[in-house]
């Protein structure tokens, strides 16, 4: 059970463990979209004070992450939400996304945003059984072939970990 294995907590995203999990992260992105197509934030923007940032471990080792932005409107987007390879099937992506959503409703925030590629079929698929629908573009993004824009009322029903 992924509970007993994996503890999620909000670290610095510049720990060497932590940056090869987003280097992972962008490996397998730029492996399904050109450079043009690949808006993850790095190590620096990731350590902003308007995001927050999340670290699933396994005994000591970084197996996965994700973060919230928050924005003046009250609204927050998800970003870098990933697990690698060797903890995926656990149900950790679940788990992280519900964190982030808690973290999200303690704030007030009841509109929560994400942007991630079409092709990353696994997490769109989650994203919609959470009840994650596709929007329009957000924030600063603009419409292009490599985002799916997606969207979730907090208000609507917890998704409870999938």
């Amino acid at each position: 059970m992924t509970d007993a294995l994996h503890a999620i907590a909000e670290e610095a995203p510049d720990s060497p463990d932590v940056v090869a999990l987003i280097e992972a992260s962008d490996a397998y992105s730029l492996e399904r979209y050109p450079p043009q197509g690949h808006f993850g934030t790095d190590i620096v923007g990731l350590t902003s004070p308007d995001i927050t940032f999340l670290v699933a471990r396994r005994s000591g080792s970084a197996e996965g992450c994700g973060a919230v932005k928050w924005f003046a409107d009250g609204t927050a987007e998800l970003k870098r939400i990933f697990v690698a390879e060797a903890a995926r099937g656990l149900g950790l992506g679940r788990r992280i996304m519900a964190r982030l959503e808690a973290l999200a409703a303690e704030r007030g925030v009841k509109t929560l945003y994400l942007e991630t590629g079409p092709l990353n079929t696994e997490a769109v698929t989650m994203y919609r059984r959470l009840g994650y629908a596709e929007c329009g573009p957000f924030a600063d993004y603009a419409a292009n072939p490599y985002s799916l824009f997606m969207t979730r009322k907090l208000t609507d029903k917890p998704s409870n970990e999938g």
